[in-house]
C-alpha cells in the first residue's frame, strides 16, 4: 500500500512537472530575452528545500496529497526546464538550415528536426526529475500524504530498525530502478536519433 501511494505521488508530481516544464524549457530555448528569467527561476526552484515548500503550501492546500504533489512538481520542474533548454539549444544550426532549405515550415522544423535531436539531452532532465521526485516523496508523510515515508518515520519513532530499513531501502530501490529504466530508454532514444 505504501509503495503504491509513493509511486502515485511521484507519478502525479512528475506529470504536472512535465506539463509545466516542457513549455518553459522551449520558451527558454527559443527566447534569449526570457531565457535568463526562466533559468533563474529554475535555479531558485532547485535550491528550495522540499520540506520548506511543503510547509509553505499548507495554508493554501491543507494537508494530504495535494500539497505534496505540488511541492514535488516544483522540485521536478527545474531539471526538466534545463534539460529541454539545453537539448533545443544544442541542435546544430546546419540541421535547421538544411530543413529550411528543404522548404519545411517553422512548425515542421521543430517537430521533425528539433524535437528528435533535442530529445536525448532533454531526457536526461526527465531522468533527474523522476529520481529526485521518488526520493523526495518520502517527505510527504509529514503532511499526511502517506507513501514510504510513513514506514521510515514509524521506524524512527518506535526505534524499529526493520521498518526504517525496509522503507529506506524500498525508496532507494525504486529510485534506482526508475533511473536505470530511464537511462536505458534514453540510450534507445539516442541510438534512434
Amino acid at each position: 500500500m505504501h509503495v503504491a501511494q509513493h509511486l502515485a505521488l511521484a507519478a502525479s508530481a512528475l506529470s504536472l512537472a512535465l506539463i509545466a516544464g516542457l513549455p518553459l524549457g522551449v520558451l527558454a530555448a527559443e527566447s534569449s530575452a526570457l531565457r535568463g528569467v526562466v533559468l533563474a527561476l529554475a535555479g531558485i526552484g532547485r535550491t528550495l528545500p522540499s520540506l520548506a515548500v511543503l510547509m509553505l503550501l499548507l495554508p493554501w492546500l491543507g494537508v494530504g496529497a495535494a500539497p505534496a504533489i505540488v511541492a514535488l512538481a516544483l522540485l521536478a520542474i527545474p531539471p526538466i526546464v534545463i534539460g529541454v533548454d539545453l537539448g533545443i539549444r544544442g541542435v546544430p544550426a546546419s540541421a535547421l538550415d538544411a530543413a529550411a532549405g528543404m522548404g519545411m515550415t517553422a512548425v515542421q522544423r521543430f517537430a521533425r528536426v528539433v524535437v528528435p535531436l533535442a530529445l536525448p539531452l532533454s531526457f536526461v532532465g526527465l531522468r533527474t526529475a523522476a529520481t529526485e521526485t521518488i526520493a523526495s516523496a518520502t517527505l510527504a508523510t509529514f503532511i499526511g500524504a502517506g507513501g514510504l515515508g510513513d514506514e521510515i518515520v514509524r521506524g524512527l519513532q518506535t526505534d524499529d530498525l526493520a521498518s526504517l530499513a525496509a522503507g529506506a531501502l524500498t525508496v532507494a530501490l525504486l529510485a534506482l530502478s526508475v533511473d536505470l529504466a530511464l537511462s536505458a530508454a534514453g540510450r534507445l532514444i539516442a541510438a534512434r536519433t
